[in-house]
């Protein structure tokens, strides 16, 4: 039986380093999906992980375990591809790879040979998902990730950035507002 994210915390704090470990096989692959979406670049994903778990490591005696572990991580994650994106100086510097845009449920519903018209189209819209992405401030980007591509509720979201549940709402509707004005011609045509 496995033990709770909690009781996992208690061992790591007590020194226990496999313990550490399970929370960071727990939850690595949740923080990378999530470091990926926001930075499109697998390099920058894979050193946000590494950050993050090593600010998690040393904020240890700070949890309280009357939080969910999950939420917090993805606090620091956030928190660290923010401060990843901010030392750039530019939120649009962005280059997402092609995996980002990619969902399950996308990827049965498309036919086995597309058209060249389709493909072109595909693409078109792609250059344009990640453009619009990229000029989302870092915060919206956190925002609609969240909401959008891990499907959190605003309570979580709004804990997971450190803002009311107003703000947390004002961010991602800011962030959709921007993603139909630059995807509105692919709606209109």
């Amino acid at each position: 039986m496995a033990l709770s994210d909690a009781a996992v915390v208690a061992l790591a704090r007590d020194g226990d380093s496999e313990a550490f470990r399970a929370l960071v096989e727990r939850h690595g692959r949740a923080v990378f999906r999530l470091a990926h979406r926001m930075t499109g670049s697998r390099t920058d994903a894979e050193d946000i992980v590494q950050e993050t778990f090593i600010r998690a490591y040393r904020q240890l005696s700070r949890f309280e375990s009357r939080a969910s572990f999950g939420t917090w991580i993805h606090r620091i994650a956030m928190n660290c591809t923010i401060d990843l994106l901010r030392s750039r100086g530019s939120y649009h510097e962005a280059a997402y790879d092609d995996e980002l845009l990619k969902e399950p449920s996308i990827q049965q519903t498309v036919p086995r040979a597309p058209s060249p018209e389709r493909l072109i189209l595909s693409r078109e819209v792609k250059d344009a998902v990640q453009n619009a992405m990229g000029a989302l401030s870092p915060l919206e980007r956190s925002a609609f990730v969240l909401r959008h591509f891990e499907g959190r509720s605003h309570e979580e979201i709004g804990e997971a950035l450190g803002l009311g549940t107003s703000a947390t709402k004002h961010s991602i509707f800011r962030a959709v507002r921007k993603m139909r004005v630059v995807l509105a011609p692919f709606v209109e045509s």
